[in-house]
């Protein structure tokens, strides 16, 4: 797979969170792609990953469900901030860290109502995931599992190989 650019012979420029405490080890480091020629820009996604070797992790989709299996906050904003709290925390259970995503799925019962709140939700996104912006789809839906949801998030990350 080349990554170049086959009119000027360079790589597309290509961009990543900043590179976390304990990361230094090689591989470590997955690589996004931000910049495809042909492509619109990239903006709050990349257009590919390239993830580092490691472990692969599939997280299931996670809705604003807290501990009780209640249904936690009113609007998209108070979902999606627990909803994705949900997902690091069954990464963190698989021994990944934010920036080991490589892919995320967002579903949601409104896109008008998420691009509404596009500044809000951006807090809340770089909150869990800083600026880390995997491989991203966001998809309208007309409901989700959990009938009150309005948010879920779903997704796949590589971790580092646990060190022997």
């Amino acid at each position: 797979m080349s990554t170049s650019d086959p009119a000027h012979g360079e790589p597309p420029e290509t961009h990543g969170a900043p590179e976390p405490p304990g990361a230094g080890r090689p591989g470590h480091t997955h690589r996004l792609i931000t910049d495809v020629p042909g492509n619109a820009a990239a903006a709050g996604f990349a257009h590919a990953v390239v993830p580092a070797a490691g472990r692969t992790v599939y997280l299931a989709g996670q809705t604003a469900l807290n501990p009780d299996g209640g249904l936690e906050g009113e609007d998209i904003v108070a979902q999606l901030d627990r909803a994705a709290g949900n997902l690091l925390r069954a990464l963190a259970a698989a021994g990944g860290e934010p920036h080991h995503l490589v892919s995320l799925q967002l579903f949601v019962t409104d896109v008008e109502a998420y691009r509404a709140r596009l500044r809000d939700l951006g807090g809340v996104w770089r909150a869990h995931f800083g600026r880390h912006y995997p491989a991203m789809g966001l998809f309208g839906v007309a409901r989700l599992f959990d009938e009150d949801a309005l948010v879920e998030l779903m997704g796949v990350a590589v971790v580092p190989p646990a060190e022997p």
